[in-house]
This record gives C-alpha cells, structure tokens and sequence, in this order.
C-alpha cells in the first residue's frame, strides 16, 4: 500500500497555484490512463423518492417537499430494457439506484436477476443501495456485480452537517463488506455542500486511504434542488470545483474520476479543464436521478471537440470501432428512463 495521505498534505495540493496543478495532475494522468479514453455509465433510479434518510442534498427524502413522485422498484425487465437502451446508446457500465436506507431481502432475488441480466448483455454493472449485510454483498457479488456506488459524500468532520439517519462509519463498513464479496468500490463525494476546502481535503483522504482505493470516485457539483435544505446554497466556483478534480486524481492515480452531478450547470470549456485535470468517466443520459444531466449527442459533440473517445467495457462484446458507430446512429434514441447520476 502506498504511504498513507494527511488532511494537510491535501490541503496543500487544493492550494498550489491553479495551472501548477492541473499540469502535476496530467502528468499523473497520463502515466495511469490513456489521455483520450473517457469510460462512459448510465446510472438508471430503479426505485425513486420515499427515502427514509435526510440527506440534505437529496430531492428523494421523504423529508422533504420537492415535488418528486415516488416510484416502487421497476420490475426487472423493464430495467434490462432501459439498459438494452444504454449499450444502444454507447455506455459501457449499467449502474442501478435505490432510494432507500438498505435492501430488504425480499428484494434481493430482483436486484440479482437485474445484474445477471445485464451482465449477459456485456455490460459492466453496478448498484447503489444503500446499506448492505455482509450476506447481502457476497449474493450481489455471486450474481456477477461488478461494483458498488456508496459514496462517503464530504470529511468525517462536516458529515453530521449534512446527514443524521447513517454514520460515516456505518458507510465505511459498508464499503468493507463489498470489496470482501470481491465487487469493486465505486465511492466520491459532493463539493457545493458548504464544507471548507479543508473538508474536501478530509474527504479524498478518507478514500485515497482505504486500504484499497475505490476504482471509480465520482466528484458531484451539488445539484440544488427546491425544496431541500441546500437549495439556496452558493454555487460552486467553477475552479474550485476542477481543482478538487485534480487533486483526487493526484491522490488516486490509478482511479477512474467521474465527473459526476452538476455537469448540465457546466459549460464546455469547465468540463473541458476537468478532463484536463484527470477526469475520465462520466456519466452519460439526458437525466440525472431526478435533474438534468446533457444529453448523450451533446457529449459526444464535446468529446469530439476534444479529441476524447468513449471507452466501452473490457466484457463487452464485439468490435470497439463498430460499437462507436453504433452509438453515433442511435444516440438519439429514446432514452426518457435514463436516470442519471451519482449523488
């Protein structure tokens, strides 16, 4: 394992000169990634709303009064379908969202069936369910579940600002049982929450210093949503938001960093820098959980603009150059189920 981060030595990285560090995290960047491959997911809400967590970010708490419907979870080939949509449409990993604390097991022969079924298509797949048993990670890891979404969401100390109904700890344990059920650990964070950039420093310590790093770390701009305690906070500087980019690229050379939520408040040249500073995932639909995201012709009009290519997942199937035309013919197609996102 490599040496363990400091809260101060991350600090320190937030506050180099802004294009000293965008240049140092290019160049770590580069000696992990191919600078031009930019891996590509579809998250879909495979149950929405009703949460009973006061996440304060979250349009889908019960708690608050956003105007969001709740939706029971989808029946298990209509989320195959949407995913049949998704590789259509060229994403390479199928990511699949609950709202809810934790699985019931009444619900886990469903949640395995989606994930068998989408890995026989050649997806990567990926879930986000909150909580999970010990028992409950080893049967998704069985059923072939490729990786885990449970994000830490801001330091250990600004939590208790922001959620009260699930400790940080109970989060770390959760990642734990994963990684032991063998599925990899998609986990990141949200900047905009009104934390100090001491907090997102404490943040990418906390994963940089897993004792195996997450292999996906997506970085969310808050989406403020009405109706949620957040939704009149200050927007994100734009810079602010690209150097914590960099600095958890810096941190976590071999991750993948999404840049996740808030990429429809982005214009070109942000997302541009962010790519820059180390991104290379995103996540691809016209919607997030319950906002916006842009539009998959719209990205892939951006990546042309940068030279960038859509990664596809190493299980899927068939020729890479075949698959990208496949997704330039059908990038329109409908995808009014995509629910897109990583908060």
């Amino acid at each position: 394992m490599a040496n363990r981060w400091t809260v101060s030595q991350a600090q320190a990285l937030f506050e180099k000169p802004f294009l000293e560090l965008l240049f140092e995290a290019q160049q770590v960047h580069r000696q992990h990634f191919d600078p031009r491959q930019v891996q590509v997911s579809t998250l879909l809400s495979i149950k929405t709303g009703a949460c009973p967590e006061d996440c304060k970010y979250c349009p889908q708490s019960a708690r608050y009064k956003t105007g969001l419907e709740s939706e029971r979870l989808m029946e298990v080939e209509a989320v195959l379908e949407s995913a049949r949509k998704a590789k259509a449409a060229g994403s390479g990993r199928f990511c699949m969202g609950a709202a809810w604390k934790n699985p019931h097991d009444r619900d886990m022969p469903y949640l395995e069936a989606m994930v068998k079924g989408v890995k026989e298509m050649g997806l990567e797949t990926c879930m986000t369910l909150g909580t999970l048993s010990d028992e409950q990670a080893h049967r998704l890891g069985d059923a072939g579940l490729d990786f885990y979404n449970h994000n830490l969401d801001t330091s250990p100390e600004f939590y208790g600002n922001i959620i009260t109904t699930r400790s940080y700890q109970e989060r770390l344990d959760t990642l734990g049982k994963v990684r032991d059920a063998g599925i990899k650990v998609c986990s990141g964070g949200i900047i905009g929450l009104g934390e100090t950039v001491r907090d997102r420093a404490g943040l990418l310590v906390q994963l940089a210093n897993l004792p195996v790093p997450p292999e996906s770390v997506p970085v969310n701009m808050l989406v403020k949503v009405k109706g949620t305690p957040l939704a009149d906070n200050e927007d994100v500087d734009p810079f602010d938001f690209i150097r914590a980019i960099a600095v958890a690229r810096i941190m976590m050379p071999s991750s993948h960093v999404r840049l996740s939520a808030g990429r429809e408040q982005m214009n070109e040249q942000t997302q541009a820098m962010c790519f820059m500073a180390g991104a290379n995932s995103i996540f691809y639909g016209c919607k997030l959980l319950t906002t916006p995201n842009p539009e998959e012709d719209k990205d892939l009009l951006l990546f042309r603009k940068l030279g960038l290519n859509p990664q596809h997942s190493q299980t899927q199937h068939g020729d890479n150059a075949q698959q990208q035309a496949l997704a330039e013919q059908l990038v329109h197609a409908d995808t009014e189920q995509f629910y897109n996102a990583a908060l």
